[in-house]
C-alpha cells in the first residue's frame, strides 16, 4: 500500500514539476537572453562614442613590424628535384 501511494505521489509531483518548467524555463531564459543583448548594444554603443572619428578611406598604421633578414638569399631555398615514378 505504501508503495502504490509513494509511486503515485511521485509521478504526479514529477508532472507537476516538467508542466511548471515547460511555463517557467523559456521565460527565465528569455529573460536571460534579452538582458545579454541589452547589455552588448550598450558595449557597442560606449565603444562607438570612444572611438575617434576618422574621414572615409584613410588608414593608420600605428605598428610595421621590422623585415627578417634572412642569411640566404631569396633565390636559394630548400628545392629539390625528383623524377616521377610510374
Amino acid at each position: 500500500m505504501f508503495l502504490i501511494r509513494f509511486l503515485i505521489i511521485s509521478i504526479c509531483v514529477i508532472y507537476i514539476i516538467r508542466s511548471l518548467a515547460r511555463w517557467f524555463l523559456p521565460m527565465l531564459f528569455q529573460g536571460m537572453v534579452n538582458k545579454a543583448q541589452q547589455q552588448q548594444f550598450n558595449r557597442q554603443q560606449q565603444y562607438r562614442q570612444q572611438e575617434p572619428k576618422r574621414p572615409e578611406g584613410r588608414l593608420k598604421v600605428d605598428y610595421v613590424p621590422p623585415a627578417p633578414k634572412s642569411a640566404i638569399p631569396d633565390n636559394e631555398g630548400d628545392f629539390i628535384d625528383y623524377e616521377e615514378v610510374k
